[in-house]
């Protein structure tokens, strides 16, 4: 069992934890949360003997082995697959063994024999296997499983670091922030892996749901105190919620932002266009209006302003292959014929396995790759607002975050970029300090700090969420759903990609097609795209006659010609429901309007107000049977589509 007992820590002056208790039990996973700089890093420290608290005393039974993720890695010319290797420090200790009593001639053969017997103990010689097993899930192709640690890019290394973790026979496991550099399936495996990992399991993380599918306790860090929860992260969310509901001083507040929220999931409801992705984003907006009153003391509020001007469509790709140049000068298409128009108000969610095409097809939108065959149209007035993977790297390590908005807006009043650096967590002299000594979330907010200033119609968002915590990326969620212009979004936070968007779109195979199902259809497609990965790699590199392809062109064409005939009918049942829809909603807000009239209630009207009210649960009824039979329409006609 690990036992904090009456610890107290400080750090710089700060006190992070004073005389606090916490227990966590063998066998369970834990997540760690709480604000950047709160003291989550700290902990772990003082778990791992690293560092000593200044008072009371922190236990780890003795006789347990521990695997940490490490946040920096030497930049060595070991091979990835060495390295994580050396995570299993008993297995290269057996494996150096091996090789020095092979080489020692007869006197060592007892020895040898000894020493087989523990590596099979131990399975270690499946190690290299596992190893490269654990690679693969985190994105690293076989060829890239021999290439020198020294070669991959810093997002990169830190992978190598999370599978050098995994790698570790452990009975307690340390992970600060294993997602941070992951895509969305990449994510997937590594859930799938910890929900399998038999010891006890301790993550600082600040992806929910990522959360809620591995941990069964929450551990929060809240005034200089270690709070611990039972259950997942939105179990957290509830009971914290509840909690705060009691404080009277914050309950109006509450309140107001989940009648705001409720407000955008009944105006969302007219708004749907895929019945399945319909229904996904309602639940997830149903439940964004419930967790809201356990973020009410949240740091963070603000808004992204979008253009005064617009155009339609703000961006139109044409039969675009998307791609690059290798160092020969030839061109590698990833992407083929992507056919995308960006109209205002378009929300779109990029999926795809590792190395599709996602950060490609957003670089091309963005105007930072170009083409290598075909049309990219922008509109008059589009203005883009594009967060690449690496956008901190851009920021100007020697400016403040008031220089970088000067240098945007020299005419702009210091009150008025104060103001706005406010709701992105810098208030006081921080608006002056340089972003050299900023944390990785600190230069994140101001990253989208100055690209919200600028006001763009079309936002282009490659990971945002990295480096962000809990409550900032609520924060963006909320931001981002209010947002009136189109965003693109490329995230691994599937919290953010239900709040935020409406659409999908999948990269994959070489193509980018609309994709009719949820976040847990796509789960399902992840898993058996990676379970005939291999099967559909051979099947592609199988040639074809030309004059066949010609001949599937035509069939093509006329399938689809078929099929909008069949799709008509249908198409045209949902518009005139969207237009009864409307109809419904503008006499039920008549009514609404009509029954919060004060006079109504003056005296004598009782037969009125009756009628009113049987009116309005009329409407209401009558609202709910269109609803139903919009959602019922499209699911017809996503079957009839076939997609």
């Amino acid at each position: 069992m690990i036992n904090l007992q009456g610890v107290s820590i400080q750090q710089g002056g700060r006190e992070l934890l004073h005389e606090t208790d916490c227990r966590i039990f063998p066998g369970h996973k834990v997540g760690i949360i709480g604000a950047n700089g709160c003291g989550k890093s700290t902990l772990f420290k003082l778990l791992l003997g690293q560092l000593d608290s200044d008072s009371g005393r922190a236990e780890v039974p003795a006789g347990w082995r521990i695997a940490h993720m490490a946040q920096e890695v030497a930049a060595g010319e070991q091979t990835a697959l060495d390295y994580v290797l050396d995570g299993d420090a008993e297995l290269r200790r057996l494996q150096r063994a091996l090789e020095e009593a092979e080489n020692g001639g007869e006197a060592d053969a007892r020895r040898l024999g000894e020493l087989h017997e523990r590596m099979a103990a131990i399975d270690g010689y499946s190690g290299p296997a596992r190893a490269a097993q654990l690679l693969d899930g985190l994105g690293f192709t076989h060829a890239e499983q021999q290439r020198p640690v020294n070669s991959f890019s810093g997002g990169w290394r830190i992978r190598l670091n999370l599978a050098r973790a995994l790698m570790c026979p452990a009975d307690l496991m340390l992970l600060d922030e294993p997602t941070n550099h992951l895509d969305l399936d990449a994510t997937l495996w590594l859930e799938q892996w910890l929900q399998r990992f038999p010891g006890t399991l301790l993550i600082i993380s600040h992806d929910r749901d990522f959360l809620d599918a591995v941990v069964d306790g929450i551990v929060s860090f809240e005034h200089r105190k270690l709070v611990l929860y039972s259950g997942n992260y939105s179990s957290y969310e509830r009971t914290r919620a509840e909690r705060l509901a009691q404080q009277q001083a914050q309950y109006e507040k509450q309140q107001a932002q989940r009648a705001h929220m409720e407000d955008f999931v009944r105006r969302f409801r007219a708004k749907a266009t895929k019945a399945k992705q319909a229904q996904s984003r309602l639940k997830a907006l149903d439940r964004m209006a419930q967790i809201a009153p356990a973020h009410v003391d949240s740091p963070f509020r603000f808004t992204l302003p979008s253009a005064d001007k617009t155009s339609n469509p703000l961006i139109d790709l044409r039969d675009a292959d998307i791609g690059y140049l290798d160092d020969s000068g030839n061109a590698r298409v990833v992407v083929h014929r992507a056919q995308l128009g960006i109209q205002p108000g378009r929300r779109i969610g990029l999926l795809g396995p590792n190395g599709a095409g996602k950060s490609s097809l957003i670089k091309t939108l963005a105007g930072e790759l170009p083409l290598i065959s075909g049309e990219r149209q922008c509109g008059e007035h589009l203005a883009i607002g594009y967060f690449a993977q690496h956008q901190l790297e851009a920021l100007d390590i020697a400016a403040s975050p008031m220089l970088h908005l000067q240098r945007l807006s020299p005419e702009a009043s210091e009150q008025s970029l104060r103001d706005f650096l406010g709701g992105y967590g810098f208030v006081g002299e921080r608006v002056f300090e340089t972003v050299g000594g900023f944390s990785g979330g600190e230069k994140a907010r101001l990253a989208l700090a100055i690209l919200a200033w600028q006001k763009p119609n079309l936002l282009l968002l490659d990971e945002p969420t990295n480096h962000l915590d809990l409550e900032m990326r609520h924060a963006l969620t909320l931001a981002l759903a209010e947002f009136p212009g189109a965003v693109i979004l490329v995230s691994h936070d599937r919290y953010l990609l239900a709040n935020t968007t409406d659409e999908f779109v999948l990269v994959a195979d070489g193509r980018a097609e609309p994709y009719a199902g949820d976040l847990e259809d796509y789960k399902q497609w992840l898993l058996t795209f990676n379970r005939n990965k291999k099967s559909r790699s051979e099947a592609a590199e199988e040639s074809t006659d030309p004059a066949e392809d010609k001949g599937d062109r035509k069939a093509q064409r006329r399938a689809a010609a078929a099929l909008r005939e069949q799709l008509k009918p249908l198409t045209n049942k949902l518009k005139g429901l969207e237009q009864k829809m409307a109809r419904a909603e503008k006499a039920l807000a008549k009514l609404d309007e009509k029954l919060a009239d004060e006079n109504l209630y003056s005296g004598g009207q009782q037969e009125e107000i009756a009628e009113l009210n049987r009116a309005q649960a009329q409407q209401r009824e009558t609202l709910e049977a269109l609803e139903m039979e919009w959602l019922e329409i499209s699911e017809e006609l996503e079957a009839v589509r076939g997609v």
